[in-house]
This record gives structure tokens, sequence and C-alpha cells, in this order.
């Protein structure tokens, strides 16, 4: 370690800003308002632990640290030894206006200072069950965005060498590229060129496959005692299928932490930016702060839902009306539907579809 302050307080409320990285920590412990010890340390929850041991004897020891690629592994470490932890979302943290210098040492002492003056947010750390259930939803999204990748490749290829034009344009189902691929082999081109469309269809095919078995391991997810409820009754919603229910279920964990249906709107990022000033009143893009994946969830299931719901339809029209716009109307669509979803799962009753008067 390289101390930079050489304190040992004893007895005292402990604030610590820590900068995660890679290899190495860094560390600023504040107390009484002003920083009694900063230090740099390996990245081990170890030295970590023996350090408030060494620095800070019978202390009440409060941490934060920015979320990020480490997730909440450490604050579980913490939380059972028996020390406070925040987990802040780094879009959040409060800095100077005219900040000038960014880095590790400058960051651990904002957040320590900020821990202190309680000026933070947190994030929700889901369980470690939560958390590695929802990593199956997270990797239907990345094998999809592969499929999308690989098909998109097939697609461009046929385009360079002018074989598109042989082809029906548009979005194409599994059986299209299928049949496209055995009526390549079936074609007079070279060799390499059927080389590369082997590799590209090999791929595709063994990318469905593991596509299928996610799927299969989500509707299992469903069904289990864990998430069975929770997906009942996202599933009475209109446009919400198994699938989605069960996504949203691992993505949102409870909804009772949010008391506000603002709060809640502002957590999926479907709020709209605020630049007001004086007398100016400004609104902008939605924040998109939230899941982007679940952002897209919604708007899709909302397309869907509006076919199905009167109110969510009125809604659609009457934002299209005073906009022009169907994407800010569907927006609003989805922050609605949203909404709902959070009521109907706390009051645990189905959705109800009602009548516009």
């Amino acid at each position: 370690m390289n101390n930079i302050m050489n304190y040992v307080v004893k007895g005292q409320e402990i604030f610590i800003g820590l900068e995660d990285s890679k290899k190495t920590w860094k560390v600023c412990a504040r107390s009484g308002k002003v920083v009694v010890n900063e230090t740099t340390m390996p990245a081990e929850y170890d030295v970590l632990k023996q350090y408030f041991k060494n620095k800070f004897p019978e202390c009440s020891i409060t941490v934060m640290y920015e979320a990020g690629f480490r997730g909440f592994e450490l604050h579980d470490q913490l939380k059972s030894d028996g020390y406070e932890c925040i987990v802040t979302p780094p879009h959040t943290v409060t800095e100077e206006k005219c900040q000038r210098k960014k880095n590790d040492r400058i960051d651990c002492r904002r957040l320590a200072k900020n821990l202190e003056i309680g000026d933070y947010h947190r994030c929700y750390p889901p369980d470690r069950k939560r958390r590695e259930d929802r990593q199956i939803s997270r990797l239907h999204e990345q094998v999809q965005r592969d499929i999308t990748r690989v098909c998109n490749r097939f697609r461009r290829t046929l385009e360079f060498h002018g074989l598109d034009r042989m082809f029906p344009g548009g979005s194409w189902t599994r059986n299209q590229y299928r049949q496209a691929y055995e009526r390549l082999n079936k074609m007079d081109i070279a060799p390499t060129m059927k080389f590369t469309f082997d590799a590209y269809f090999d791929e595709l095919i063994h990318l469905w496959e593991i596509k299928k078995r996610i799927v299969k391991e989500l509707r299992a997810l469903s069904k289990s005692e864990a998430y069975r409820r929770t997906v009942e009754i996202f599933k009475s919603a209109p446009g919400i299928g198994i699938l989605t229910a069960i996504r949203l279920a691992l993505e949102w964990g409870d909804l009772s932490r949010f008391n506000r249906k603002e709060q809640f709107s502002s957590f999926l990022g479907l709020v709209p930016s605020d630049y007001s000033t004086g007398d100016q009143d400004r609104k902008g893009h939605i924040t998109k702060q939230g899941n982007r994946q679940v952002c897209s969830w919604l708007i899709e299931c909302s397309w869907r839902a509006i076919k199905y719901d009167p109110v969510l339809l009125d809604k659609f029209n009457r934002v299209v009306k005073s906009t022009g716009s169907k994407k800010k109307a569907i927006v609003a669509v989805a922050r609605k539907l949203a909404n709902r979803l959070r009521t109907i799962l706390i009051n645990e009753t189905p959705y109800v579809i009602a009548l516009v008067k």
C-alpha cells in the first residue's frame, strides 16, 4: 500500500470512497468532514478488509463505489462482513461544473465526500440468485445480436457479389435463409464463395440451436416457484408473452422499492430530459438512463398492446395528435404500460382492460 496520509481512527464513523479498477483500488476515507486516510491497494477483498481493521478499529464503516464491470460481488462481501455498502450509478455522481481534472484519486475523494454529506443515489443490488438467473436473459440478447450480425454478413456478401438480385428483398425468415443457402449450393459460383456461405450458415445453425436452448431455459424459469406468480401477472397484460414476462421479472425484481410511478419511469429512462432555467421550460428527448433492452421490449409490447387496450390506443392517438410523432406516442404508451405493470404487481392483481368513456 502507498499511504498518502497516516492517521489511525478509532470508534468513529468512517466514510469510504472506493474507485474500482481491474488491478488496483483507490481508497479515500473521511471522518468529521476531513480526509483521514488515502491509499492504493491491490484489488483484493482480503487486503481491503485488513486495511479497515488496521486503520479504523471499532469504527462504523460505510463504503461507496460506482457500479461497473465487477457487478455486486464486492457489495455482497462487504455486507456479509457487517459493513454498510452503497453502489451508486456512475452517471448520478455529483461533480463540479468546471471540473477539468479526472483521475482515480479525484474520483474516490468525490465519492467519499458525497457519501459523507448524503449527496448520492444508490443502485438496487439484486440477490445472487436473481443476478445469476437473469444472466440467461442477457445471454438471449447477446445471441440474438450475434444472429443478426451473421444474417447481415450473409446478405451483404450477396449484395457485394451481385447475387442479391436472384433472391427476394426485405426481411428474411429462417426458412428463407435455408432456401437461399440451398439455392447457392446449386449455383455455379467459386468454391471459395461456397466455403464462405457454408461458414455463415453453419454459424447461423449453431446460434439458432443455442437460442432454442436458451428459450427452453427461460420457459422453465418462468414456471419456477420464484417467478411463477410475477410471470402470470405480467402475462395478463396485453402484448406481453411468457418470454417478455420472465425477462421483465428477472430484470426488475421487487418493484415496491419505487414509491411513485415517476420514480419508476425515471429508472426506466422513459422520461423526457429537462433543460429548464428561469422562465424557459425546455424538454428534450427521453433520458435513456435505464436498461435499453428493457425499453425496447416495452416499446415492442406497446405496439401490440394498443391493438387490444382502448385506453392505451387513446393515449397513443392523443399524443400523436398533439406532437405529430408516432415515436413519441409509443414511448408515452410504453411508460403508461410499464407503470400499470408496476401497479398490478404490487397489488398482485391481473391486468384489466378498461374502456374509453
